[in-house]
């Protein structure tokens, strides 16, 4: 035998093999349809008996595999289903000429047969047949089941007769020797009449109706006809058999002890139609299981039936087979078959360790030699056991194993997404999830160097697939997730591999989904420059909106309410969501400047690095940046335009970099720095430029508010002299000024010395308001000086060295100012500063203007 079962667990002793096989063309939709239903009828209650009859089917069996079914009846073929399609009489002989031909292939080990025809109507299909089912269709085919059961039924008439007649003691005849198939030149010319001989026979012949006895549903009498030939062959040395005997009592216990199977199939042993037999019974009362599937109280179960192993010596004998079994280089499919099964038992009773020592063993056992497709098949069977036992990582490792076989030289089209796909199955065992979210939490899981090492494998099996998108996102992933761990050499590597990925498909941030429906998400490169902080900027003096109060007395007061409240928002959403106490304002550009660095040891370009928003229309400008190899904090500055008002939150940004598209989200980056990334947008604002008619000063006067713009320009003048003041209001922006307001004040003087040095006359200068965008308005100021020198002797003594000279008139004017909108116009804010003047010398006057 040189095919070995994976699959394979210690209740397929009790089962019947039964073969289901297409002859000539037939759909391979349609014969699965059939196949599934036949195969629902597994177990069926034998008619006026309490016993079950367990059947396993299989559509594809190795003949070579028949021959070993007197070593154990379990690998027999006793039963044989053919489906075929057959459209006319004509064709019906040729059919049934192939129904005998695949008889006869397994002719020698089977009990009874059926043919499905399917398709053939008239005479011929009218004829009543034991053997034979016609069929219309296959959607007309409700008897299936119902011919299935009478099928299991024949099966056993043949199977207990031939129960009766093993297992009758005819004296004086001859017990005949059952062998295995490379025996039979070994027994060639022996004698048959000495007594070690005889014993031979009859430990063998007890073995077989042992496991003919666990076919059809004796479980105790098994046990007895198997202990008894365990005697009989180890008197004699009979290894070979003497573990196929041990074996069938381990399968005989494991049945006893675990009732719903070792195979992982939940209920795949529960009987169908009808109470189970009286052992069963037994076996399934309340209480008599305990969590680990371990009868709770072994020795009164052991007791009931005295020849059955407990669960700690089924382990015991399955050793002692296997030991049997490694004597014989013929056997090796056998005694991998049974380390498998001791394996599935080993997990039933959670004892993983010993159940890797079995599996150990099953990886050096020396099988002829395998094609690819076996070996794939033997790793991943390897794999799932592992698994089971719950050795996550030596899963991992068997299962890559397979997915390197599956893309192996030898092979003339390897198969690149069978590889991809096992790829993909090892990533748990290996702590490797394919969400960069995962790794941004806490510390890294696993060893980064093979994780590396399996990116990379998927990186390859995806170009071999003749996908550059997986390529792309795969290679993004490890760049983003294993920096840390790569050495400068592989960060430039993957990076040029990137790049030529990119040049053919360029990264995005939308979900790839995979066949089997696995779905990738983005990778987006949050390390790629890595942001320390974000800070939302102010406005410039000159363009900030602020509250207007009036200067002629008319002040607004927005006063809210003072709410205390115990609880401190710690959390870093709720500080991002923090609102800004300034404002910007619609269609002016607005920055945020972000502190990054580049953690590559070499230059880093990042291309259409923006802004991203929410909350209202935002025009993003995008920004390039290169940045220099392994850089220090380096400011960044990201600007845009706010189309319309309302709230404004900044939730990240966007780059390109190596030609992946990336959306990073301030949530989804940690340690970042924030002072609240919300902020208020005001509709549009005026905007006015001030000039006057006089040259600026060399001096500077502070501005009576820090939110006010001043210039300063300079004029002297005698005491009695006067001089006018042109000032030009320039409507810069794209809103009209429609009110001004102008007032005049001292600054620096301790007490009152003289009286108004500035008048104006605005008539003429409000008859061309609202100033539209693009026009110019001016207004004239006088300037007289009119000192009164009487009774301050202190003011002449300070003014003899320069001579009477009046300076001050410092005109200043806020920038921006936020009215309350007026009924009839919408809000309208002024905008631009004045140039405003500074005299220094003596006593100094401040002229202000405000427009709106």
């Amino acid at each position: 035998m040189s095919v070995p079962d994976y699959m394979q667990c210690a209740e397929d002793h009790q089962t019947l093999l039964v073969v289901v096989q297409p002859i000539g063309i037939v759909p391979e939709e349609s014969f699965f349809r059939i196949y599934k239903r036949i195969s629902a009828v597994s177990q069926v209650n034998v008619r006026d008996s309490q016993r079950v009859l367990y059947i396993r089917y299989r559509h594809h069996y190795p003949p070579e595999n028949n021959e070993w079914g007197d070593f154990q009846t379990h690998r027999k073929v006793v039963g044989l289903i053919t489906i075929t399609e057959c459209s006319s009489a004509k064709e019906w002989p040729q059919t049934f000429e192939k129904f005998h031909l695949q008889k006869e292939m397994y002719g020698s080990t089977l009990y009874d047969s059926r043919l499905f025809v399917f398709g053939l109507q008239g005479e011929i299909a009218e004829q009543s047949r034991t053997d034979v089912a016609f069929y219309a269709s296959y959607d007309e085919c409700e008897t299936v089941e119902k011919r299935i059961e009478d099928f299991i039924e024949s099966l056993f008439i043949v199977l207990e007769s031939k129960r009766l007649d093993r297992a009758t003691d005819k004296s004086g005849d001859k017990i005949p020797l059952l062998c295995v198939p490379f025996e039979k030149k070994d027994f060639v010319g022996l004698d048959t009449d000495s007594r070690h001989y005889k014993k031979r026979c009859q430990g063998r012949m007890r073995k077989h109706v042992g496991d003919l006895c666990l076919q059809a549903g004796m479980l105790q009498d098994s046990l007895v006809h198997y202990h008894m030939a365990v005697e009989l062959l180890r008197s004699v040395n009979d290894f070979l058999w003497l573990g196929a005997a041990l074996e069938g009592l381990c399968s005989a216990s494991v049945i006893y002890h675990y009732p719903g199977g070792t195979g992982g199939k939940v209920g795949s042993r529960r009987a169908q139609g009808g109470s189970l037999s009286a052992e069963a019974g037994n076996r399934h009362r309340p209480g008599a299981l305990t969590s680990n599937g371990i009868n709770a109280d072994t020795s009164a179960e052991i007791g009931r039936a005295k020849n059955c192993l407990s669960p700690e010596d089924i382990i015991e004998k399955y050793k002692e087979a296997i030991s049997y079994y490694g004597k014989y280089k013929n056997a090796g499919v056998i005694e991998l078959e049974a380390c498998v099964k001791a394996v599935r038992v080993l997990a039933m009773q959670k004892r993983s360790m010993e159940a890797s020592e079995f599996l150990q063993n099953a990886v050096y056992i020396n099988l002829r030699q395998l094609s690819e497709e076996e070996k794939i098949q033997r790793y991943s069977i390897l794999s799932e056991l592992y698994e089971r036992i719950g050795f996550h990582r030596k899963s991992a490792f068997f299962k890559r194993i397979a997915a390197m076989q599956c893309a192996a030289p030898s092979i003339p089209e390897p198969g690149w997404r069978a590889c991809y796909k096992l790829l993909l199955e090892t990533l748990p065992g290996y702590s490797l999830s394919l969400d960069p979210q995962d790794f941004s939490r806490g510390t890294h899981r696993g060893w980064a160097a093979v994780q590396m090492r399996l990116l990379h494998e998927l990186v390859y099996a995806s170009r071999r697939m003749g996908n550059p998108a997986l390529c792309v996102r795969h290679l993004s992933f490890l760049l983003q997730t294993m920096l840390d761990f790569l050495s400068d050499q592989e960060k430039k590597d993957v990076t040029q591999s990137l790049e030529s990925y990119t040049a053919k498909c360029p990264g995005t941030m939308e979900v790839i989904t995979l066949p089997d429906g696995l779905k990738l998400p983005p990778v987006p490169f949050t390390k790629l420059p890595i942001v320390k902080s974000v800070k939302l900027l102010n406005l410039p003096t000159s363009l900030r909106p602020h509250k207007m109060k009036s200067l002629l007395g008319q002040n607004v007061s927005t006063k809210s309410p003072f709410i205390y409240s115990p609880i401190i928002a710690h959390s870093r959403g709720e500080e991002r969501n923090k609102k800004i106490d300034f404002q910007w304002v619609q269609g002016d550009v607005c920055e945020v400047q972000l502190m990054v660095y580049n953690p590559m040891p070499f230059e880093l370009r990042v291309e259409n690095m923006g802004l991203l928003t929410t909350g209202v229309e935002f025009e993003s400008l995008p920004a390039a940046l290169s940045l220099p190899a392994e850089s220090g904090l380096y400011p960044v500055t990201l600007v845009g335009v706010p189309q319309t008002t309302g709230q404004i939150t900044v939730n990240g940004y966007h780059t390109s970099v190596f030609g992946v598209f990336s959306d990073c989200l301030l949530d989804n980056l940690p340690g970042v720095k924030t002072n609240g990334c919300t902020v208020e947008v005001i509709p549009a604002l005026p905007r006015l430029q001030i000039s006057t008619s006089l040259p600026r000063s060399a001096h500077t006067l502070q501005p009576s508010s820090g939110d006010e713009i001043s210039t300063n320009v300079s004029v002297q003048l005698y005491n009695g002299e006067t001089q006018q003041l042109i000032i030009k209001l320039e409507n810069i922006g794209t809103e009209p000024l429609e009110k001004l307001e102008v007032t005049a004040k001292t600054v620096n003087t301790k007490e009152k010395l003289y009286g108004d040095f500035l008048s104006w006359n605005l008539e003429d200068t409000l008859c061309q308001f609202p100033l539209k965008p693009g026009k110019i308005a001016t207004f004239v100021v006088n300037i007289k000086v009119k000192l009164d020198f009487s009774c301050q002797e202190n003011l002449l003594q300070d003014l003899s060295d320069d001579g009477i000279s009046v300076s001050g008139l410092p005109l200043s004017s806020p920038f921006r100012q936020v009215v309350k909108p007026r009924v009839e116009t919408k809000p309208l804010n002024p905008q631009e500063s004045s140039k405003v003047g500074d005299f220094s010398h003596v006593k100094h006057l401040q002229f202000q203007c405000k427009m709106v």
